[in-house]
């Protein structure tokens, strides 16, 4: 039974070749917005790297606040 619906399928579902197999559009699509969903992170780290530097040379932040770091363990 098994080797049966196995040749059928076989025989109705050729394998494509190699000019028929591409991302499309749509591959395309999700590759630009992974790229400007990069390109943004990055320009938000950015400013609150800044942000936080800037305050950091105000002295909004006393080093001797500083609450120790947990281990987990």
């Amino acid at each position: 039974m098994f080797s049966l619906i196995a040749a059928h399928l076989a025989a109705t579902d050729p394998t494509p070749t190699d000019n028929n197999v591409v991302a499309g559009w749509g591959g395309f699509a999700v590759f630009v917005l992974l790229v400007v969903a990069v390109a943004f992170l990055g320009w938000s780290l950015t400013r609150q790297l800044k942000k936080a530097q800037r305050a950091a040379d105000e002295g909004k932040y006393d080093p001797s606040d500083k609450k120790p770091r947990r281990t987990t363990i």
